[in-house]
């Protein structure tokens, strides 16, 4: 519903638009009913459902609403995540979930800057975005609750192999200050003990004791790892679940494994894309020309986005051109960058990321196979791999 503007910019009736300044202990809300009306700026206890729905009937009866009119909302993207989305939805209320990056600010050094200063800009621009004026900010898309569940996995996955590498370059180092070098698998225990030092003495017991302990959690972490590793090629082998078939469908492409879970389930699966900028675009692989007068040049890619996924699609970039060399897309990079040296070859392979990225996405919406691309058997794919992580 559009609302009815006066003359002199006042909105006569029919929306009223609520910004949230989120925070952990508090909510800063701002109320209006359009331009030219100074917004409504109230405050409640975090995640306080019952306050929220009060200041909304008290922000209607001074703004002489009636009681249906509609609402409209937003929030910046944060730790809240999206449950609050979903509850201002299920009551009616059209919520928006904003790109914090995406916000417009003040270009001075210094810039005043409070929770009440931001409430009010934000529901300024939801004035605008209400209006039509779509680029005023990036609004991010929800995923449904299933979906978001679905990401768990591959997420824990990741974190638990970055604390298993902490863990790893701990040990490394407390040894390294020693003069000693070892590799930390299930023999570090014994080897502990047979360690000598440069002058034939053994480790310290409360360094050997902390090294232990250091390794305790090293192994813990391990089999945790291992174990979602387990659950994640079961589901792969036994799920009949779409979010499944579509990563059966990337395995089936040669130098593909570790990558197609995490393409599916955070990217490919749920988000509805058009075309395929926007599939460059929301991994941040895509250009940022900068041009002013007679100045121009090119400042890398823009990196908005899922970081986790950019870093992902780098990894499969490298391993295209070496498991896929038949293919045009790593003819392209052989033609245009091979030859160069270790910058160049970087900067191609960033390209050979986002040509994958969109490749990938028309094979699963369109099912056009990438051009000279080598196709395997997926079941194949994990017998092997399991069969090398076995035998590592």
């Amino acid at each position: 519903m559009t609302a009815a503007y006066s003359v002199n910019g006042s909105t006569q009736g029919g929306v009223l638009y609520l910004a949230f300044e989120v925070g952990w202990t508090d909510w800063k809300m701002a109320f209006t009913i359009g331009h030219g009306q100074k917004p409504r700026q109230r405050r409640i206890a975090a995640r306080d459902l019952v306050a929220l729905e009060q200041e909304i009937a008290r922000a209607k009866k001074r703004f002489q609403l009636a009681d249906g009119v509609p609402v409209v909302s937003c929030y910046e993207a944060g730790r809240d995540g999206f449950w609050l989305h979903r509850y201002l939805r299920a009551r009616g209320i059209a919520n928006v979930i904003v790109d914090s990056a995406s916000i417009e600010v003040n270009r001075r050094k210094r810039r005043v800057k409070s929770d009440k200063l931001d409430a009010t800009k934000l529901v300024n621009m939801l004035i605008r975005y209400h209006a039509g004026e779509r680029k005023v900010w990036s609004v991010v898309w929800v995923p449904s609750v299933t979906d978001e569940d679905q990401r768990q996995l591959h997420r824990e996955l990741q974190e638990l192999k970055d604390d298993r590498t902490r863990h790893n370059n701990r040990i490394k180092a407390l040894l390294a200050s020693q003069g000693l070098a070892v590799e930390v698998d299930g023999l570090l225990p014994s080897w502990l003990e047979r360690a000598r030092l440069w002058d034939g003495s053994t480790l310290g017991a409360d360094l050997q004791r902390r090294l232990v302990r250091e390794y305790e959690r090293w192994q813990f972490v391990h089999r945790q790892i291992l174990d979602v590793s387990r659950e994640r090629r079961r589901r792969i082998l036994c799920d009949d679940t779409a979010h499944v078939d579509l990563v059966r469908r990337l395995l089936g492409l040669a130098g593909i494994v570790n990558g197609a879970w995490l393409l599916v389930y955070e990217f490919f699966g749920w988000r509805k894309l058009q075309n395929r900028k926007q599939a460059g675009a929301l991994v941040g692989l895509t250009g940022t020309p900068y041009q002013s007068g007679g100045s121009e040049r090119e400042q890398g890619i823009s990196k908005a986005g899922s970081k986790r996924m950019r870093k992902m699609l780098v990894e499969l970039a490298w391993c295209w051109l070496r498991w896929q060399p038949e293919s045009a897309l790593s003819q392209w990079y052989a033609r245009r960058f091979a030859s160069g040296r270790g910058p160049a070859r970087k900067i191609g392979v960033v390209a050979v990321a986002r040509k994958l990225c969109i490749a990938l996405w028309k094979l699963l919406e369109r099912g056009e196979i990438p051009a000279g691309a080598k196709l395997i058997d997926w079941r194949c794919k994990l017998i092997k791999h399991k069969a090398k992580k076995s035998a590592a």
